[in-house]
């Protein structure tokens, strides 16, 4: 009897905490009028592939090692390819080695943080501040000066090359 209840008082708990990490979820799509550039879901699936629609409005994350901004090491900008908010530089990204492109800070006032409860435990979700996309996640465990490592998703970034020096 003992592992019975055991056993229903941890599906229980489980359940529960599912629940209540889906509560503690915060939409970009569900944003509309908290940022400066906002449109319905039908205006974004216009204006995004699907795979930039499912990663900046919905969530999700691409591949690990599946974009091309993972070894760019040129000089530039790195925007959010949904409103085309410069984001992050070139001087801050680094290789962590995790298949996503990384950096250890952002632009001043570029991109706006919260807590994301999707896997449980608390994480730090990265967005863009203009118009509220996703973009990845930070974590403690980056290089110096911060300590952070901002890992993003590379559907969600447009990168411009730094203009040529006349």
């Amino acid at each position: 009897m003992q592992r019975r209840q055991f056993l229903l008082t941890g599906a229980v708990m489980a359940g529960s905490a599912i629940a209540v990490a889906m509560s503690f979820g915060r939409k970009a799509e569900s944003a509309e009028g908290r940022f400066k550039v906002a449109m319905t879901d039908e205006e974004w699936r216009a204006k995004l592939t699907p795979d930039q629609f499912a990663v900046l409005r919905q969530e999700g994350t691409e591949r690990p090692f599946s974009s091309q901004l993972n070894d760019n090491k040129k000089p530039g900008l790195y925007a959010c390819a949904g409103c085309d908010t410069p984001t992050y530089t070139s001087e801050t990204k680094f290789d962590s080695g995790t298949g996503w492109p990384s950096f250890w800070a952002a632009m001043e006032g570029a991109v706006g943080t919260s807590t994301d409860y999707k896997l449980i435990y608390p994480r730090t979700e990265v967005h863009c501040a203009t118009c509220g996309g996703h973009l990845g996640h930070i974590f403690d465990d980056g290089p110096a000066p911060t300590g952070k490592r901002h890992c993003l998703n590379g559907v969600a970034l447009n990168f411009r090359d730094a203009p040529k020096a006349s």
